[in-house]
């Protein structure tokens, strides 16, 4: 396999690095190392990035929801950080293609794997910092992280601390819920509950519990009010 060209990885990140050797490192797959010493894989950048990922991640968060307490912060910071969401942003700057493994790991798909992929972006990120500080690694998250936040964030929610965060930010206070329906046996309940909000229309929502119901309803409320794809 001929080797990519790196100056073109280079443009994408909009970082020119000074030692290229650790850009190689950030690419390079354990499969290709073997365990080898005179092969040196991303194993010690994806330690260093994941540090510098949370750290970029705690401080946009912190700036951009100035009125959140510590348990809104924790549950998104989580998910931005997680190895699906950096597989993302891996295939966003094409790193599948930089990607140096082994012919069998490459056989197997590995240009396309979730973890390997999450790995080699937060090696990338570790490599930006040693290579050009916290400004370098802060470039890459800005092209991917920062405007994407608000979409990549929300599935750490389920729909009723949504409504709840999306009230809140609007001003409108907090939902009130309101059971309509309490139906059947004790062994197999059913509620019909309405959630209502200041100056919106209320929306309903079923379950076999007054928190299902609840969930149902704020999603039906968020869902028309274009908040919450009726896929997520």
């Amino acid at each position: 396999m001929t080797k990519p060209d790196l100056s073109v990885l280079e443009k994408r990140l909009g970082h020119e690095f000074d030692d290229k050797t650790l850009l190689v490192r950030a690419l390079t797959h354990s499969s290709l190392s073997g365990g080898k010493r005179t092969v040196r894989d991303l194993e010690r950048l994806e330690f260093l990035g994941d540090r510098v990922l949370g750290l970029l991640t705690a401080e946009e968060l912190w700036r951009r929801y100035p009125d959140f307490e510590e348990g809104q912060l924790a549950p998104r910071l989580n998910v931005l950080v997680r190895k699906e969401t950096c597989a993302k942003a891996a295939l966003h700057f094409g790193l599948d293609l930089f990607i140096l493994m082994s012919e069998w790991e490459e056989g197997a798909g590995g240009r396309k794997k979730k973890a390997i992929l999450g790995d080699v972006m937060e090696a990338l990120l570790g490599a930006l910092y040693v290579d050009g500080g916290l400004g370098a690694a802060r470039g890459v998250y800005d092209q991917y992280w920062t405007p994407n936040l608000e979409d990549l964030s929300k599935f750490h929610r389920d729909s009723k601390t949504a409504l709840q965060e999306w009230s809140q930010q609007k001003k409108l206070g907090t939902p009130d819920y309101v059971v309509l329906e309490a139906n059947g046996p004790a062994h197999a309940p059913a509620f019909e509950i309405e959630v209502r909000v200041k100056g919106k229309k209320p929306a309903r929502g079923q379950g076999k519990s007054k928190r299902k119901a609840q969930m149902e309803a704020a999603k039906a409320f968020l869902t028309r009010e274009g908040v919450w794809n009726k896929n997520d």
